[in-house]
């Protein structure tokens, strides 16, 4: 089980919605936590609120890989190395792929899938060295299972964030270090919101905003979990070292009908020429992900 207290933490997306609440439940566990967050006037806000000289703000643009360099610097300069990394941070865009453009899909996949392979390939070389073992927990979302015509670049980068957390579980056990993907449902944040940070770089031929649209999502946000409730899961997860983190119960059943369809693609073909050297192949690479995945269990 991993040990918490003592421990730095560094959470993106940390001044408010799940990022918050994580901030919260770490510095009532003895960690040393930094929130990073683009916004300076949002972190100034949260540091308001927290009484604690364990917290600290570190503004940083998690697209950029030079930014999360100079955050990640200055963070363990003043706390020592960070061995539980919560790449958390995301936006949306609540628009079909056939309505986007360029600019929209580099807006998205920088924040949501490049912030989280920024994070990692930031922290968890120094984390290595370190061989303190630690924790990694990757926001992706239930968007990540359920895909719908919109918001389609953000089904995409959950997908993705996905797949690269699994792989990075297996990769990362033998070092003591633990991954998983916190897949939450509607949270109380202001994603609805996330236009108000869209850089101006990326704004060529952005849709105006459906001010209407925002005001029907901001009214579905104020019945999302609190941040609160949502940490308090992570923090359970995390001790029992769980690959997914599914914080909302309430979509259990959509993905046993979800896989149920999935099972029911399949079809049985007649065997073709190199079938049988094809499966040999096969059992002795499932062997081998039963063995990563049971190693992966025990790995904090």
């Amino acid at each position: 089980m991993i040990q918490l207290a003592g421990r730095t933490a560094f959470v993106t997306g940390g001044a408010n919605g799940i990022g918050i609440g994580l901030v919260r439940a770490l510095l009532a566990e003895g960690c040393k936590v930094a929130i990073a967050d683009i916004r300076q006037d949002s972190i100034d806000a949260a540091l308001k609120t927290l009484d604690n000289q364990s917290v600290m703000g570190v503004q940083v643009d998690v697209s950029s890989r030079d930014a999360m360099e100079r955050a990640a610097d200055e963070v363990e300069a003043k706390f020592g190395p960070v061995s539980l990394l919560f790449n958390n941070a995301g936006i949306n865009l609540f628009q079909p792929i056939e309505d986007s453009n360029y600019s929209d899909w580099d807006w998205v996949m920088g924040v949501n899938l490049n912030g989280p392979i920024n994070g990692v390939m930031t922290f968890v070389p120094r984390m290595i060295a370190a061989g303190n073992g630690g924790y990694i927990v990757n926001t992706a979302s239930m968007a990540g299972w359920l895909a719908a015509g919109s918001p389609g670049i953000y089904n995409t980068t959950k997908f993705a964030v996905r797949g690269m957390s699994e792989s990075l579980r297996y990769s990362l056990a033998p070092h003591g270090i633990g991954v998983s993907v916190l897949c939450p449902g509607l949270v109380k944040s202001f994603i609805y919101a996330s236009d108000d940070v869209r850089p101006k770089d990326l704004m060529s031929g952005a849709k105006p905003v459906d001010t209407e649209n925002v005001k029907r999502l901001e009214e579905f946000h104020q019945f999302g979990m609190e941040p609160d409730v949502i940490a308090a899961r992570v923090l359970d997860g995390m001790r029992e070292n769980r690959t997914y983190i599914f914080s909302h119960p309430e979509f259990k059943d959509e993905v046993a009908d979800l896989f149920a369809e999935y099972l029911a693609d399949f079809r049985d073909y007649p065997n073709d020429p190199g079938y049988e050297q094809r499966t040999g192949f096969e059992q002795f690479r499932r062997a081998r992900y039963t063995e990563a995945r049971a190693a992966a269990r025990k790995a904090t």
